[in-house]
């Protein structure tokens, strides 16, 4: 990671040498742990020190699509070329102390497509129709209606609990938490526009603002096209 730093960018070499070139160590009451691998965990310059680590390796695939976010890769195109692509993958991944998680890789593919390479062989077949990536269905079907009846149920669950806190805390965590960073990846990930979920989560929070005596006109300001 640092002699990735220190080739493509050196500006930041002194910086992050000074911060990992030695253990961290970590405290949990009388215990002592020594971090010796990685950024740690909610370092803000991690994502950038693994990002560049393995920018090389992503440049060097050939695969018609290839994306990632981090550590997540989306690959795409004819089946030898990919697979050839999961192989070099996995071969300099382990270089860098990186392991492919076959548990969680997916083949999206048509069912009656044929897979001959061993390689793709061991990922979870998943069809088109339910195709989700970084946690976004692509397309609409059972996949997306799956996605949106969990997020109504979360909220759901959420109001009933919300009775028992004072009101201005629970109209607060209504705002910026239960599933709102969900919601909103939703509808900007996925072909959400005039699901029919959208009036279901649309009511539930109505009827949470009317336990908490807003009035009706003021929500129908501030919520305005919603459903589409």
């Amino acid at each position: 990671m640092l002699l990735a730093v220190k080739d493509r960018l050196p500006e930041l070499y002194a910086f992050s040498l000074s911060a990992y070139s030695q253990p961290s160590c970590l405290y949990y009451g009388p215990f002592k742990l020594i971090s010796n691998e990685g950024p740690q965990q909610g370092d803000r310059i991690g994502p950038l020190l693994f990002s560049n680590t393995i920018q090389p390796l992503l440049e060097s695939l050939e695969s018609e699509l290839p994306l990632n976010y981090l550590d997540d890769l989306i690959l795409g195109g004819p089946q030898l070329v990919v697979a050839a692509d999961v192989r070099r993958v996995t071969g300099v991944g382990q270089a860098m102390g990186l392991v492919l998680n076959v548990n969680k890789c997916e083949l999206i593919s048509h069912p009656s497509t044929v897979v001959s390479d061993p390689a793709l062989q061991s990922f979870q077949r998943v069809s088109v129709s339910g195709t989700v990536l970084l946690g976004a269905p692509v397309l609409q079907g059972q996949s997306l209606d799956k996605h949106w009846s969990d997020r109504c149920n979360d909220l759901s669950r959420a109001v009933d609990r919300l009775t028992k806190v004072a009101s201005q805390d629970a109209l607060i965590l209504l705002r910026a938490s239960f599933s709102a960073l969900q919601v909103q990846h939703l509808l900007r990930c996925s072909p959400s526009a005039n699901h029919a979920a959208l009036a279901t989560f649309d009511n539930t929070v109505v009827h949470c603002l009317h336990s908490y005596q807003l009035q009706t006109h003021r929500y129908t300001v501030a919520s305005g096209d919603f459903a589409n």
